[in-house]
């Protein structure tokens, strides 16, 4: 009580405002400068960066698509589909997700709220916010399945929330990426494809329907984009240039070195933090361009490791490489899945052929049954996404095909269960409205 007397009597002196280098939370989207300046933080702020390599090398390690090379019980249990409850960077995974998806809802309540931006610019930076909100909801869905669905500023609600069912999770995406798409601009705001256009909003919603099985649907997005004239397929060997018009959308960075280069290359006859697996490496088609130029052999203790080399440096400060999160050649491997799904062969065929064609090799066989037609495109998803922000995990996992593929004696620790992450324990013990995935 005497506390708060004294407090009272000196109002005038602790209302102080803010700092002279931050504005009030109820101020930031009263202007164009500071409501653009909330976004790209967005972009670029450490919790954005924290999911590079959360978001690829976890579910990468998880399939057949690249491993750790040091040992380590918390990596290593991604890489034997036995990732425990108390895993220390599944937790950091879940941590930073919903960190980030906090701040995106600050920002989505204030620019829904606000009155004085201008109305083009509000409409922009809502649409980034809104796809951003969706792009982390899916990489949540696809890692846990039924996650909890923050969508208010309100942190007491939202820290007790119990999980939403998958498929209302994908509701949500689906909704905020058709908002993303009516909100933003067919061109690009800035340099160098940084921030999310109308066809970056679009390629995910393709994405997300082909996910749902949603076929006639992720077949007309992508054919929206494809058909947009905005982007080409280039050589492999200039793919992930900084400059590359396959480039849809890539998250920035100061010296042009990207994360991914930085963990998948090495020094010569040194270890590469992260490799392909044998069996992906093997996989590839003899002549096929992408083996050339997007992997490299070295040796480190009389092993031989296949090095990842879609990015070509790793260290520097004067680079031209950022990290790639869409890329033109998805939407072609997205059309023709949705196609052959729809019994359309012949057109599937066409849309696979034209990274074939990129990668020297000559069509597929217009002889192909639909099951193969489906098989033949796996593999191409394969061989082109290795690498990738885990999508041959969640391709195995949305086609059933995890068990065949990499269950049995390939992976003698997989249990079925184990499609599925487990919510981390910290995490229920703070919230004990959160369930626990079956099997651990």
């Amino acid at each position: 009580m005497a506390l708060s007397l004294l407090l009272t009597s000196c109002k005038k002196f602790t209302e102080i405002g803010a700092p002279p280098t931050q504005v009030l939370s109820s101020d930031v989207f009263t202007n164009d400068i500071t409501g653009s300046s909330a976004i790209m933080g967005l972009y670029t702020g450490n919790v954005a960066t924290q999911m590079l390599v959360p978001y690829t090398m976890y579910p990468g390690m998880s399939a057949d698509d690249v491993q750790y090379n040091t040992p380590s019980s918390d990596y290593d249990g991604f890489e034997t589909n036995t990732v425990s409850i108390n895993n220390a960077i599944n937790a950091n995974a879940w941590y930073y997700a919903y960190q980030y998806l906090r701040n995106i809802n600050y920002d989505i309540v204030g620019l829904t709220a606000s009155t004085s931006l201008t109305p083009s610019v509000k409409n922009q930076l809502l649409g980034e916010a809104k796809f951003l909100r969706a792009f982390v909801l899916f990489e949540l869905v696809n890692f846990y399945g039924d996650v909890p669905l923050p969508l208010s500023n309100n942190d007491n609600e939202n820290a007790y929330l119990p999980r939403t069912a998958a498929k209302d999770v994908w509701t949500q995406i689906i909704a905020d990426l058709k908002d993303a798409q009516s909100l933003l601009p067919e061109t690009y705001t800035g340099s160098f494809r940084a921030r999310i256009n109308k066809w970056a909003a679009t390629s995910l919603l393709a994405r997300a329907y082909l996910y749902n099985y949603d076929y006639p649907n992720a077949e007309a997005e992508a054919t929206k984009v494809i058909d947009s004239k905005v982007y080409t397929i280039v050589a492999p060997a200039s793919a992930f240039v900084n400059t590359s018009n396959e480039i849809i959308w890539q998250i920035t960075n100061t010296t042009g070195i990207s994360t991914y280069g930085a963990n998948y290359n090495s020094a010569a006859n040194s270890l590469p933090t992260y490799s392909l697996y044998d069996t992906l490496y093997k996989s590839f088609e003899t002549g096929d361009l992408r083996k050339t130029n997007w992997t490299s052999d070295t040796t480190a203790s009389g092993v031989t490791y296949h090095r990842v080399t879609k990015y070509k440096l790793r260290s520097g400060t004067t680079g031209n490489e950022y990290s790639v999160a869409l890329r033109f050649a998805e939407l072609y491997l997205i059309r023709g899945e949705a196609r052959a799904q729809q019994d359309k062969l012949p057109l599937a065929k066409a849309d696979i052929d034209v990274l074939r064609t990129r990668a020297g090799l000559t069509g597929l066989l217009a002889t192909l049954s639909k099951d193969d037609m489906l098989l033949a495109i796996e593999q191409e998803r394969k061989v082109e996404l290795f690498g990738e922000w885990g999508h041959r995990w969640f391709d195995l996992k949305r086609t059933n095909r995890a068990a065949a593929v990499i269950g049995g004696q390939k992976k003698t620790t997989w249990k079925n269960t184990a499609v599925l992450y487990p919510v981390p324990d910290a995490q229920r013990l703070a919230n004990t409205n959160l369930s626990q995935n079956d099997g651990y």
